[in-house]
């Protein structure tokens, strides 16, 4: 494709972003170690300038409509990639490419954007540039995940999203047993929340938004005998969810491995497989970040249907590139870190204790990015998140080194979710399984 743009001088143009459209053409291009639009013919009408702003993101999702999100989850297996920098979609594109997968490159939820001082356009339009830059044209999900409130639902549906996850846990109480009157205790106002949110919000929204519902976010598991009630409840009422994420047996805690007896795992997940089949959807896997232990499992179980949420690992990953472009920045966040643990933990469910954390003052320069290696020191950096990216004395330190080390970051997501992947796809075999 030959298109004449109007280039500032010295800028470089992205070959993988270059769009032909009715009225001439878009692309990206790097200019003075930033990105911008450049466009070619009456295009440039559209754009108020090439600066990445959010007028610029809705009129790409206008003009290009692979730029833009799209339900996804009636695909067999879908990934969700978590990025609460903006800046790790261009490593998640390069992760799936081989493999069968659909995945969700705007996921956030309402408690990480409010850590993070984001909202849901941030989030979107981050992924709308890098989807648009790296020519990404096989569709993906916006997630607004693990919302409780009709504002909120309301406000992401407005501004394109998706895909809804709703949250039910402020009303599931306390309790246990498999017998009806049981479940009905626990689950019964949870239903009914979920039903009214179904029909006023989702239903309406015409087959444009998928439905996740969450019932995991609980100190108990969820029995089969409990998710088979849910499922009925559900159907009874009229509601059909893309996905259902139970809580499963063992723990699924942040940023680290699996924890718990895998037999069990497996037998209880086959149950609750068969459930999600006879109602037809599929299940999610919330929290999933790093759980090797479970990946091949999962992939097998759930007969190669899936959804999977990851978030926190691929912030490790960037703190990751940090330890190893700029030491003695990796070393104050990490005692930041640390400091910051005990008000971060209100919010998550981890084992770590900062006490149990590596210390880190006589390890040698070349060995702090495998600190992150260690499940204590993975967990605290994981939870502070929040703290660490408001810190006035690290954010435009971090996003600078960020953005030189752009392709650093990009390969080890690549990488590192690609684990991911080819676990999940790792058939009972020992083939690889619907690899593209």
């Amino acid at each position: 494709m030959s298109i004449d743009f109007v280039l500032p001088d010295g800028a470089r143009v992205y070959p993988d972003s270059v769009s032909e459209v009715q009225d001439g053409g878009l692309a990206m291009a790097r200019h003075n170690g930033r990105d911008i639009v450049v466009t070619a013919g009456a295009v440039k009408d559209a754009f108020g300038g090439g600066e990445l702003t959010r007028a610029n993101a809705a009129a790409l999702r206008s003009l290009l409509p692979f730029t833009a999100p799209a339900p996804i989850l009636s695909n067999p297996r879908t990934i969700g990639l978590g990025d609460r920098l903006g800046v790790a979609t261009p490593g998640h594109i390069r992760a799936v490419a081989d493999y069968d997968v659909f995945p969700v490159f705007a996921q956030q939820s309402a408690r990480e954007l409010s850590l993070t001082n984001r909202s849901f356009e941030d989030v979107l339009d981050a992924a709308t540039f890098a989807v648009f830059r790296e020519g990404y044209r096989r569709g993906y999900g916006a997630d607004a995940d693990h919302l409780k409130r009709p504002e909120d639902i309301t406000a992401a549906i407005g501004l394109g999203y998706t895909m809804i996850t709703l949250d039910c846990s402020d009303h599931i109480r306390p309790g246990s047993g498999d017998d009806p009157e049981s479940c009905r205790a626990v689950y019964g106002d949870a239903i009914e929340f979920a039903a009214r949110i179904y029909h006023d919000y989702i239903a309406p929204a015409g087959g444009k938004v998928d439905f996740e519902l969450s019932i995991d976010e609980t100190d108990t598991p969820t029995t089969p005998a409990q998710h088979l009630y849910v499922a009925e409840s559900l159907a009874a009422r009229g509601v059909r969810p893309a996905t259902v994420a139970p809580r499963f047996c063992g723990e699924f805690q942040k940023g680290i491995d699996y924890i718990g007896d895998i037999s069990q795992f497996e037998r209880e997940l086959a149950a609750h497989r068969e459930i999600a089949e006879r109602f037809g959807y599929k299940l999610s896997i919330h929290s999933g970040s790093d759980k090797f232990a479970v990946f091949r499992s999962v992939g097998r179980l759930t007969r190669g249907r899936f959804h999977l949420k990851t978030a926190g690992t691929n912030w490790l990953e960037a703190v990751r590139v940090v330890a190893a472009a700029d030491p003695a920045l990796f070393r104050e966040v990490y005692a930041f870190a640390l400091e910051s643990f005990a008000d971060a933990r209100r919010f998550y469910h981890v084992k770590a204790a900062p006490e149990s954390a590596p210390d880190i003052s006589g390890v040698p320069d070349s060995d702090l990015p495998s600190v992150l290696d260690d499940d204590d020191a993975r967990q605290v950096v994981h939870i502070t998140y929040g703290h660490i990216l408001t810190a006035p004395q690290f954010r435009s330190r971090l996003y600078r080194l960020w953005a030189e080390h752009a392709e650093d970051y990009a390969e080890r997501l690549a990488e590192h979710i690609g684990a991911h992947l080819k676990n999940l796809f790792y058939s009972s075999n020992g083939d690889h399984a619907n690899l593209r």
